[in-house]
């Protein structure tokens, strides 16, 4: 059974944390790792994406991260359809480059 266009979810973490102390330097690069281990690729320095199965995926991941965002800084979690995500246009200079791929499957655990 094919998933739908319309129930797969992408999210969009676009944060900015202070950088100035060793401390909030430490406490970014903790978040950033923090991301990562939760399956997120690096879209730009400060906006993240991932690939869900489903809406109830997504929110429990974006609990996750909200509950690891750090008491200084701005984080904002924003949610995509798969098909909505399709219609993105990313460019490099003026050349339009492809949109990220998602996953070939899902891994169960």
């Amino acid at each position: 059974m094919a998933l739908s266009p319309y129930k797969i979810m992408w999210l969009l973490v676009l944060f900015d944390l202070p950088t100035t102390s060793k401390r909030q330097q430490k406490r970014a690069s903790r978040f950033r790792t923090m991301l990562i281990e939760e399956g997120f690729m690096m879209k730009q320095f400060s906006v993240y994406l991932k690939h869900c199965p489903s809406r109830e995926k997504a929110l429990a991941i974006s609990k996750r991260v909200g509950g690891q965002t750090p008491s200084e800084g701005d984080v904002s979690i924003m949610f995509f359809t798969d098909k909505q995500f399709g219609q993105v246009l990313n460019f490099s200079g003026k050349k339009e480059q492809a949109v990220e791929k998602k996953p070939d499957q899902f891994a169960l655990f």
